[in-house]
């Protein structure tokens, strides 16, 4: 199976908490449907993107890059390379090499939320699969050449460091842990 067929697949399963994240999901299907180098940085309308957020719920925190680019605190995350065969394990290997945490573990139940963002040109959208993961107790985070900074923040402090997508990532995982997960 390819990863294109992957990205499918997890997106027919995946269910989202509001009406916004079902037409995300839709928007999403028919940018491959139409798309079949969809997946890839060099699509000029757009690509998925595979992102985790790591959060150690034992102390109720969540790690966060400084984006180098960007110069904004984000979950781990980036683009899908020709090694990757599925979707969470882009998302698994992104959120490693960010945050240099071996043993990092994806929330059962798929991704936790999708986002759409412009990005300057020549592409024009990333299209963000989210996922999170948990981290082991006692964890040491490690810089990565991607990040200026990487910190550990307090649930009640992302808000005011993250922007809105951020925080309803947090929110949408706190919920799927509150589920027992």
């Amino acid at each position: 199976m390819s990863l294109h067929d992957d990205a499918v697949g997890v997106l027919k399963g995946y269910v989202g908490d509001d009406t916004q994240q079902t037409e995300l999901r839709q928007a999403y299907l028919d940018h491959l449907s139409g798309h079949p180098d969809g997946m890839w940085k060099a699509c000029g309308a757009g690509h998925l993107t595979a992102s985790a957020l790591v959060i150690d719920p034992e102390q109720g925190r969540v790690l966060l890059t400084l984006h180098r680019k960007l110069r904004m605190w984000l979950q781990m995350g980036g683009h899908c390379e020709p090694q990757d065969t599925a979707l969470a394990a882009a998302a698994l290997r992104e959120a490693t090499e960010e945050s240099g945490i071996a043993g990092l573990r994806l929330l059962p139940g798929g991704p936790v939320r999708l986002d759409r963002h412009p990005i300057p040109a020549p592409c024009h959208w990333h299209l963000d699969v989210q996922y999170a993961a948990t981290a082991t107790p006692g964890a040491v985070a490690q810089i990565s050449d991607e990040s200026l900074d990487l910190r550990w923040f307090p649930y009640d402090e992302v808000a005011g460091m993250a922007d809105a997508s951020v925080v309803r990532l947090l929110e949408s995982t706190r919920v799927r842990l509150g589920r027992g997960f």
